[in-house]
Formats: C-alpha cells, sequence, structure tokens
C-alpha cells in the first residue's frame, strides 16, 4: 500500500526546520517519500485566529523557558548542532514561501528548501530582505534574480495561497503540521507518532 505523508511547511518556522532535518531518517527507516508542502504560516494564523508561540506566551516565561528546554533537548537528541536562532526572528516569510512554490515548478524544489532552511536556521540571514535572499540563492547556484521574478507573478501568489486555504480547510492551524493519509499530526514533538502511523498505513 502507499502511504501518502505530507509535510505542511513554513521556513520561518524553528520547528518546521527540525522537522525537515529528521524526515530524511524517518524516510530511511519506513522507505516512504515526505512530500512538502509550502503554506504561509501568517495567513494560517490569520485564518485561524491562531497567533505563534512568541505572541502567545510572551506574558508566561516559565512556559517560554520550557519550550527553550525542549528545542535544546530535540537539538541534542538529533544532533542538530549547526542550529541557531535566528537573530532577525520573526521574518516576513513570502518571499521564501512563494519561491518554494516557484522551485516546485521548475524542478529544484529539494535544493531551494534545504538552501533557505539553512540560510534561516544555521547561517543567520534576514531572509525577509530580498538582497540577501537573491544572494543565498545565487550562492546555492540558483538563480536568485529570476526566481525573485518569477514570485511576483500572479499564478505563483495564487498557488500559494491556495496551499494555504487548503491546509486550513484539512485541519491546520499552526505549522510544522504532517498528515500521514487523513491522520493529523502537529509539532515536532509527534514525529515518532508519525512514524508508527506510516508503519500502520503500510
Amino acid at each position: 500500500m502507499t502511504v501518502k505523508v505530507e509535510f505542511h511547511y513554513d521556513f520561518g518556522s524553528p520547528n518546521c526546520y527540525f522537522v525537515h532535518k529528521v524526515i530524511p531518517e524517518i524516510e530511511k527507516r519506513t522507505g516512504v517519500k515526505f512530500a512538502y508542502f509550502p503554506i504561509l504560516l501568517g495567513g494560517v494564523f490569520k485564518m485561524t485566529n491562531n497567533k505563534s508561540p512568541m505572541q502567545q506566551f510572551a506574558e508566561i516565561p516559565l512556559k517560554m523557558n520550557y519550550m527553550r528546554l525542549e528545542a535544546a533537548r530535540f537539538v541534542k537528541e538529533h544532533k542538530l548542532a549547526k542550529f541557531t536562532m535566528n537573530p532577525h526572528f520573526p521574518v516576513n516569510t513570502v518571499q521564501m514561501m512563494r519561491g518554494a512554490i516557484v522551485a516546485e515548478d521548475e524542478g529544484y524544489a529539494a535544493k531551494y528548501t534545504d538552501t533557505m532552511f539553512t540560510a534561516m536556521w544555521e547561517d543567520e540571514k534576514k531572509m525577509d530582505d530580498p538582497e540577501v535572499v537573491t544572494a543565498v540563492l545565487d550562492a546555492a547556484d540558483l538563480d536568485g534574480a529570476h526566481i525573485l521574478d518569477r514570485i511576483q507573478e500572479q499564478p505563483i501568489k495564487d498557488a500559494l495561497i491556495g496551499n494555504t486555504n487548503a491546509s486550513v480547510e484539512r485541519g491546520c492551524f499552526g505549522a510544522p503540521m504532517l498528515f500521514v493519509g487523513d491522520e493529523m499530526y502537529f509539532g515536532k514533538d509527534r514525529l515518532e507518532a508519525v512514524e508508527k502511523e506510516i508503519m500502520r498505513q503500510r
């Protein structure tokens, strides 16, 4: 049986970066490939009346401290030594996410995705600055000027909006969100459950 697994993501989420880095391990163990589904997290928040954890728990310092502790544990467990909290966080990710649509359309989505996550969560780049984005893409042998030109095309904009709407319609309220068939899982801490469900459906 073919198992369909989707990863609904936004480059602006550190937890999406964590999931992205761990997905290859799960793919290797299960033999099932994850499909990456770019969404605009800000749009999801607006449509679902949700807020980022930094906004939700800004006045609950103990909760924020615990979230940082959990992130540190995850980094250690999965040996993600290159991770660093982006000093420009939060950033407007609309350019990056539209670029993901372009990359899918042109056949280099995997390279683009890894480049964006690396720039955001390892290299501390200011990824809402078009000049920075262009330089990052050029350094990865991707045509930055071309990609930033294409993200202004209405079909590309509409595709990202369509993805975001479709994700919310399926129940998404934040990211990382994962679907194994019709089963929905939220957050990096549900990856073990995701893997178990993949094996169950197989």
